[in-house]
């Protein structure tokens, strides 16, 4: 396979954009491999500037649950952008994705666009820290929820390959009101609310985890959760960033019964532009600015491109293609679970999204994910990508499915494991 092209572009990446990438992991380097540099998507499939092409399995992590450049996802763009491409002003875009946003998560009585999924974060943890007064924020080992200072406390995703829990540049009293637990631990939350508990303003967790790989909350976790914040007057945060419209139509919080005070959601809500919400209780939403003393704000939020492609892409979610992704997602995780049965790989999976951990242990946690042989990883990839199909490089992350994925893709992506394995 040629990549000459990537390589000089990477070459000449390098010397203006700082590592040569605007986000550490498309670098590659943990599985020994210089960038894709892509040139066009759509459907299932990138093409990169060689003009190789290869099955998606990252799809922008996570975003394009209708694969890319979904027609009707294009042209309500394009008309947006006919319409002028930002105003600092609102417009009606924001409320016609509002009450579809709404619709999905009735428990977001009221919420509010952002840019990022971090920034949706921090502007919730900020908010949490408002109506409840106090100040600690508790959070999981291996959760991912953005770059924030506050946050890079025991992170999953790419911080989990840098050789400390968070990163370099961030004071120790940044992180002084965060406490991080292991995943699937109720002891651990128990003592900290025992010792703590007067100061804990919200738990932040990521329903199904997917910045550690794909973990899976043991029966009653997340039940326990939000019993344990609700004995402490405490919220409870849904990080939904990467489950939010993927795992059920209403997320996590539909799929097993479950109310958050607050969530977060991205990536899929902007249709591929840059949008991300959080919100919740009317109550506690009610304490932002220009109506409480929380402060947010931003000069793109709401942008009226982001909003028109959102709203296709919500549009476009009916019980039909859910239905047929849960079909997609028996075919290859039954198949894959037979390929790597009595194998030292283990197949973690929820509502369109696996991972292979390649350790003969059961993942449930951090730690457990932190065992995987990451060397035969970063073979795995290199393999992968020569079969053309690509993946999330990295261990500690999820595969996508799409409804653009054939079935010949998934029989496919199946007999290149088998390859790898023999």
């Amino acid at each position: 396979m040629n990549r000459t092209q990537s390589v000089e572009a990477y070459r000449e990446a390098s010397q203006y954009i700082a590592g040569g990438v605007n986000s550490p992991v498309r670098a590659l380097r943990s599985v020994g491999e210089t960038p894709l540099f892509v040139r066009k998507a759509a459907g299932a499939m990138i093409t990169d500037v060689d003009g190789n092409r290869f099955t998606d399995y990252c799809l922008s992590w996570g975003v394009f649950l209708l694969g890319h450049a979904h027609p009707e996802v294009l042209r309500a763009a394009r008309k947006a952008v006919t319409a002028g491409t930002s105003y600092g002003i609102p417009s009606l875009p924001e409320t016609q994705l509002a009450q579809l946003v709404h619709q999905f998560f009735p428990s977001m009585e009221k919420l509010r666009f952002v840019s990022s999924g971090t920034e949706a974060v921090m502007s919730a943890i900020r908010l949490a820290r408002g109506f409840t007064q106090r100040n600690m924020i508790v959070k999981f080992d291996g959760c991912y929820h953005g770059h924030a200072d506050h946050l890079l406390v025991s992170a999953g995703s790419g911080a989990a390959s840098l050789c400390n829990a968070s990163s370099a540049g961030v004071p120790d009293g940044f992180t002084a009101y965060t406490a991080s637990v292991p995943f699937n631990d109720t002891t651990a939350v128990e003592r900290l609310f025992a010792a703590h508990g007067n100061d804990i303003a919200a738990v932040i967790v990521e329903p199904v985890p997917a910045n550690m790989g794909v973990v899976l909350p043991v029966d009653g976790y997340l039940q326990y959760l939000r019993k344990i914040t609700q004995e402490n007057q405490a919220l409870l945060i849904f990080d939904e960033v990467i489950t939010g419209f993927r795992v059920a139509p209403g997320g996590a919080q539909q799929l097993f019964g479950i109310t958050p005070d607050l969530t977060t959601l991205g990536k899929i809500v902007g249709g591929g532009f840059p949008a991300a919400v959080f919100g919740g209780r009317a109550d506690i939403m009610a304490l932002l600015a220009p109506d409480g003393p929380v402060y947010q704000a931003g000069t793109l939020s709401g942008n009226p491109v982001a909003m028109a492609a959102g709203a296709a892409t919500l549009r476009a979610l009916t019980p039909k293609l859910y239905a047929s992704l849960e079909e997609k997602n028996d075919i290859i995780c039954s198949e894959l679970s037979n390929v790597v049965a009595g194998k030292d790989i283990r197949l973690n999976h929820a509502g369109g999204m696996f991972t292979l951990f390649f350790t003969p242990s059961e993942v449930c946690s951090f730690e457990d994910a932190r065992k995987s042989d990451l060397k035969r990883f970063a073979a795995f990839f290199r393999h992968m990508l020569a079969e053309g199909i690509y993946l999330p490089p990295s261990q500690f992350e999820a595969c996508f499915l799409s409804s653009m994925h054939t079935t010949d893709m998934l029989h496919r992506f199946v007999w290149a494991v088998k390859k790898f394995l023999s």
